[in-house]
């Protein structure tokens, strides 16, 4: 989990100096960091914190930013975490990170303790980044730019390592299209509708991979019949 702690280092500080920007003491971030626990949601978190928006747009939008943790839960691990207090806790630690992590091929003999060491290794980190931040606030520049890319960096290494995993270029490809076409018809609301058309995408693809399995097992049964 290192490197990907690591790579979510430049984020955490990142939010921690916004938090100081907007005005708001810097153990704001340490209780966002620590309870919020979403990264990317915390982000907007703040701005409608500070806009005073109502709780259902709130809760609005921590439905569609956080939608695709659905999908994660489909090839998350979960069932390997025993205990009441372990699912809890591991459920709401799934993170884009522990996801990657945990969803790839090596993992699937990963044991409770790993499971959940690795999650909360990753919400340490990200508690402790966010406090540093947080408390280096001040000193930074409020004319500095680009912190908000190191969200979008974030993703970018995480969709490079999952392409290194599975060496299937089809998939990027596909998810690339489904974000463009998404965006383009649903605007700021592209994350679900992108989603969506990914899983489209993937559910057709296995359907189709079944049907040629299918069909292979078939043929070969017959050449087995035709030489008995």
């Amino acid at each position: 989990m290192l490197p990907a702690a690591l790579g979510a280092v430049p984020l955490g500080l990142a939010f921690g100096v916004l938090v100081t920007h907007t005005g708001l003491a810097w153990w704001w971030g340490t209780v966002f960091a620590s309870v919020v626990f979403a990264g990317s949601f915390e982000f907007l978190l703040l701005g409608l914190v500070m806009a005073v928006a109502p709780l259902s747009q709130i809760a609005v939008t921590a439905f569609l930013v956080n939608f695709r943790h659905v999908f994660y839960a489909l090839s998350f691990p979960l069932h390997r975490v025993r205990g009441a207090g372990a699912k809890v806790y591991s459920t709401f630690a799934l993170t884009d990170e522990a996801w990657a992590l945990t969803a790839s091929p090596e993992a699937r003999g990963w044991s409770r303790g790993r499971i959940l060491a690795i999650q909360g290794g990753f919400h340490v980190v990200w508690v402790a980044s966010v406090t540093a931040g947080g408390l280096v606030g001040n000193l930074v520049p409020e004319g500095v730019h680009g912190l908000g890319f190191a969200l979008t960096a974030l993703f970018l290494v995480l969709g490079i390592d999952a392409y290194r995993v599975r060496r299937k270029l089809p998939a990027p490809i596909a998810a690339v299209v489904c974000a463009v076409v998404s965006g383009a018809v649903f605007g700021e609301g592209m994350l679900v509708g992108a989603m969506g058309l990914f899983t489209g995408y993937l559910v057709v693809t296995f359907l189709v991979e079944r049907r040629r399995g299918q069909r292979g097992r078939q043929r070969g049964g017959q050449r087995g019949g035709r030489r008995a």
